[in-house]
């Protein structure tokens, strides 16, 4: 049992990490979608991002916390809203205008999902190249 008195280790989050068929092919999609780079030794097996202000980690804990991919044989698509193969967590991205940022998210490979649930207009999904379901969100 955890000694409550004491001060915690308290865990930051550096990096989510998505699973797919080609880590470079996918680090390439959201590189380009979200204005970051892919970094240097990247392949198709693993694949990390490096956001504007750098990433975050041990030398850099005023970073912003980033993304990487992961080749998994086999790989399955997520299903969602419902499926044999269910997503287990999705990006929310923050835009402006959806409408606006929409052209390019679909040029870079992104597909409008068929099930957009935001009665208010709030958000739309759309579905990754590896089909990932992701949300662009429009900012207060």
């Amino acid at each position: 049992m955890e000694d409550l008195d004491t001060e915690p280790v308290i865990p930051t989050l550096d990096l989510t990490v998505l699973d797919c068929p080609d880590a470079l092919q996918l680090a390439a999609f959201y590189a380009k979608l979200l204005g970051w780079r892919v970094e240097e030794g990247s392949d198709s097996d693993w694949a990390e991002l490096t956001p504007p202000r750098g990433r975050r980690g041990p030398d850099d804990p005023d970073g912003e916390a980033s993304l990487a991919f992961q080749k998994v044989e086999g790989f399955r698509r997520p299903t969602w809203p419902e499926g044999d193969h269910p997503q287990q967590f999705h990006l929310d991205l923050s835009v402006t205008d959806i409408d606006a940022a929409e052209p390019r998210a679909i040029a870079l490979g992104a597909t409008v999902h068929e099930h957009q649930p935001s009665a208010s207009g709030s958000f739309r999904v759309y579905l990754d190249p590896a089909g990932h379901p992701f949300c662009l969100c429009v900012t207060a």
